[in-house]
């Protein structure tokens, strides 16, 4: 597996805790509320990788697998999770505080939790610390401090299907904390990342929020690693009716992102006088979902340049800096038979070559799309255990034609308390 393609499945398999009901363990304490929740989870995953002609040869960013079949027990797109929360009001603020342990059940390796996994003997898993923020507000609203999931792209995982089971694996011999899920295969990935975030109150289920980010560097790129100002991320989301009480409820939302990335001068020099100094990425996505006696809709898109594929910042641009276009999205359809939810959807990530590249499109082995279809049934055997079976599609394509594909099948479930 080439360099840029290990960059695309370590930030992809840096997973969220979803925003899922249930019950958790509560008490006060003091002035305090505390909250204590969390889930495990584990899947049986077969993976069919391509070992054919055009599979041999790297698909930069591709996220199928290629190679040899291989099976695992490995936890899904969700990591396990430990989730301590306290709440208290103090001199007429609201104040929280949030501390999020992730770990996995499979064993890491040098590279660390979000890294290739290591199966062999006497290893032993690793905790991804991704929370860890407070926050304090009024009736004007509330603002967020410290590192938490990010707002361009939050709601395109979290309402997709695969979040309680597995999706697109991508490396299944040497599983990782987590599956891909459809990151990469239908939206960037929204990360977990250091941040100050503002957030008004709901107006009649209108709100809005707006942040500074920890900016990011271009992965893929050793150049494009300085920073002079932060990255953006804002979003406006609308929601009506209770999918538990309504005949017709669902959602709406609006989010963007954009970052200045600058170039170390030395690596500027060293490299080409005709490199950009400088670039900045924007990237836009919107979505809807829909619940309607039983059925749930989810239509989702994102657009970009200079913002990469899979991840955020990875694989922005090209050598010199010149920005390249990335844009996808995923359609998904469920219904609900009592206790068993059936879905099925699909997706895609594409990736344009930068006009500095297009003269070598015929060799170039750069991705030009991923993408994949998923089938999913998930089954409430309780109010916490969901048992999941998923089967899932995959191909990744470069410029000069290179495809390689994968199948997988994944049964198992979760627990959430």
């Amino acid at each position: 597996m080439n360099t840029r393609t290990q960059l695309a499945l370590a930030i992809g398999s840096i997973l969220l805790f979803p925003a899922v009901a249930f019950a958790g363990i509560d008490f006060t304490a003091g002035d305090w509320k505390i909250d204590i929740s969390g889930n495990v989870n584990a899947f049986y995953v077969g993976a069919d990788c391509d070992n054919g002609p055009t599979a041999t040869t790297a698909v930069v960013g591709g996220l199928a697998c290629t190679g040899n079949r291989s099976t695992a027990v490995r936890n899904g797109l969700l990591p396990a999770a430990l989730v301590f929360s306290a709440t208290t009001h103090q001199d007429d603020y609201d104040v929280g505080v949030t501390i999020g342990l992730y770990p996995g059940i499979n064993s890491s390796a040098a590279a660390g939790v979000n890294g290739p996994g290591l199966p062999s003997a006497l290893q032993t898993p690793g905790i991804d610390a991704r929370q860890a923020f407070f926050t304090i507000g009024q009736d004007w609203g509330s603002f967020k401090l410290g590192r938490d999931i990010g707002i361009f792209g939050k709601d395109a995982i979290l309402d997709d299907m695969t979040l309680l089971g597995v999706g697109s694996v991508g490396n299944n011999a040497a599983p990782s904390n987590t599956s891909l899920g459809r990151i990469g295969l239908g939206y960037l990935y929204t990360d977990w990342e250091p941040q100050i975030t503002y957030t008004t109150p709901n107006f009649s289920g209108f709100s809005a929020s707006i942040g500074v980010f920890q900016p990011l560097d271009a992965e893929g790129s050793a150049t494009y690693t300085r920073h002079s100002s932060p990255q953006i991320q804002g979003g406006v989301n609308y929601s009506w009716g209770d999918p538990k009480s309504s005949d017709l409820s669902g959602k709406v939302w609006v989010g963007g992102v954009s970052q200045k990335v600058s170039a170390n001068n030395d690596d500027v020099a060293a490299n080409d006088p005709a490199a950009r100094t400088s670039f900045t990425g924007t990237g836009w996505d919107a979505g809807v979902k829909l619940d309607v006696a039983g059925f749930e809709g989810v239509l989702y898109g994102y657009t970009g340049k200079g913002i990469g594929t899979t991840g955020l910042f990875i694989l922005p641009t090209s050598a010199l800096g010149d920005k390249r276009d990335s844009n996808g999205g995923y359609a998904q359809l469920s219904y609900k038979f009592g206790r068993l939810k059936v879905g099925a959807s699909y997706g895609e990530s594409r990736l344009k070559l930068a006009s500095d590249e297009k003269a070598f499109q015929s060799s170039s082995d750069l991705l030009k799309r991923n993408e994949s279809a998923v089938g999913g049934l998930y089954y409430s055997l309780t109010k916490n255990v969901t048992l999941v079976g998923e089967y899932i599609d995959t191909k990744s394509d470069a410029w000069n034609g290179n495809r390689a594909k994968e199948t997988t099948y994944a049964i198992g479930g979760i627990v959430f308390f």
